[in-house]
């Protein structure tokens, strides 16, 4: 792609974690059976009328204090108006003119480099119904069971210059949102979806590129590959000099393509108006500072407490930071008093001997069979000398099959490590002693050998000399005899 330059800006639909629907009483739990969470308002049945959820507008306040949004104290809903089969009442409620999070960023890390990823708005709307293809053969079926969902739009300005750009946005977002506790961010469930609008233009250039926007995108991986090949296909398509035509495409991940669904729509051809059965939106300062003094420690302040308060690398505190279940653990596993030995430690076990083992069995940190206070136990036995590095991973995996805590697999797998001077120091002896021309060797100048002491020394101790101890023992024995 040299002398081209990509260009992605993202609308990512958040689903509010409120039990009802933004405009009726019905449930939005996950995985009923279909149209069984569809009430006369979702259906749009004659004589109904919405009614608004205070919470969803909350959470979406708390989105905009979050990101240093304006929040406006009076907004509107407006009609989306178009036809699709899933969409029972012809239009969509949406904001239009003035949605409720108005600016706002957020600061994303890619490759060590932090970028500031401006945000256009964030605005309420309901989600429409769903349509199945899979299970009626020649016919489609409609489940409403979504329909009228609360969903929070955010769109980002056009700032991101890269796949990964994309994805490491996304992914923020995605953590800022469970750290709100606003969305569970279950790109699965279709929680957390994305749709990407990427075009791209000449290195240098300053004016935009036809855009063409790729729909649904429900994983970061998806998202990324999505990007990629958008751009390629772009890319391939001006430099054979062609146009591109402005549309709304879908991902195919089983192909790892992009194909077109219809051509892109723009506001004027939704047709949007205000609303006449919902009153317009005001949120007073009052509830806006209410709201405010409830946000938790935002990920961005959390890193920087982690590496200021507990001297840790930028990267450590980014992982431990990744989400507000992985910060919980770190700070369960190093509360009360403890070095900064054990407190570097425990973020080394979490960001990698756990982390890969979580990743491995597709588990979250919340499902962990290892809990807080058993790893830092594990940390606590390295750090006394009870047991080495090599001996913690075994103890790590039998705490993960559930086998006991630290101390009683331990003792019943025998592996406490030899702290003993004396005993180590007889050991060497008598291995220094049965090897004379190895010692020879080591003196005059084969560094090498060394490596053959400690192994000798670790056969005859059955692997539970103190590693630290039996290094000096020995170089120290090397020297005088």
């Amino acid at each position: 792609m040299s002398g081209w330059e990509i260009v992605v800006g993202l609308e990512v639909h958040a689903q509010l974690s409120t039990r009802s629907k933004i405009f009726s009483s019905a449930a939005t739990a996950y995985g009923a059976a279909p149209n069984a969470q569809a009430c006369a308002v979702d259906i749009a049945l004659p004589g109904v009328l919405p009614v608004l959820n205070r919470e969803a507008v909350e959470k979406a306040i708390k989105f905009g204090l979050a990101v240093g949004a304006t929040i406006a104290n009076r907004s509107i809903f407006a009609r989306k108006n178009y036809f699709y089969p899933d969409l029972p009442k012809g239009y969509q409620i949406s904001q239009f003119e003035l949605p409720v999070v108005q600016g706002g960023s957020i600061r994303i890390a890619v490759d060590g480099n932090e970028k500031l990823i401006n945000l256009t708005r964030a605005h309420l709307e309901e989600d429409a119904g769903k349509s199945l293809h899979e299970d009626f053969q020649g016919m489609t079926g409609i489940d409403l069971n979504r329909a009228g969902t609360p969903l929070l739009e955010i769109v980002s300005e056009p700032e991101m210059r890269s796949s990964a750009e994309a994805v490491a946005y996304a992914k923020a977002l995605h953590s800022l949102v469970r750290y709100l506790d606003i969305c569970d961010g279950n790109m699965q469930e279709g929680s957390l979806r994305c749709d990407a609008n990427v075009s791209v233009r000449r290195e240098g250039s300053s004016k935009l590129g036809t855009r063409c926007e790729i729909k649904n995108l429900n994983s970061f991986r998806f998202l990324e590959r999505a990007i990629d090949y958008e751009a390629a296909r772009q890319i391939e398509i001006l430099e054979e000099g062609g146009a591109i035509q402005q549309q709304t495409r879908l991902y195919d991940s089983d192909k790892d393509e992009t194909r077109s669904m219809r051509s892109k729509e723009e506001a004027q051809d939704y047709r949007y108006f205000p609303d006449p059965d919902l009153l317009p939106l005001e949120i007073s300062a009052v509830w806006i500072e209410k709201v405010r003094n409830a946000l938790p420690e935002l990920p961005q302040a959390k890193r920087d407490r982690y590496i200021k308060e507990y001297n840790l690398s930028v990267y450590d505190a980014n992982l431990l930071t990744s989400s507000r279940d992985v910060a919980s653990y770190f700070e369960q596993c190093i509360s009360g008093s403890v070095s900064a030995a054990v407190t570097k430690q425990c973020a080394n076990w979490i960001n990698v001997e756990l982390a890969a083992r979580l990743n491995k069995e597709g588990r979250d940190v919340a499902q962990s069979p290892v809990t807080p206070a058993q790893l830092r136990g594990l940390v606590a036995r390295i750090e006394d000398g009870s047991i080495s590095s090599k001996m913690a991973k075994e103890v790590f995996e039998a705490m993960w099959n559930k086998e006991g805590d630290v101390d009683h697999i331990i003792a019943s797998k025998g592996l406490k490590q030899i702290s003993d001077g004396g005993e180590i120091e007889k050991i060497v002896e008598q291995i220094l002693k049965d090897n004379p021309k190895q010692v020879e060797e080591f003196r005059s100048g084969k560094d090498k050998v060394f490596a053959f002491f400690i192994g000798q020394a670790m056969k005859a101790m059955h692997g539970k000399a103190n590693p630290t101890q039996l290094n000096e023992i020995l170089r120290k024995k090397l020297s005088n005899s």
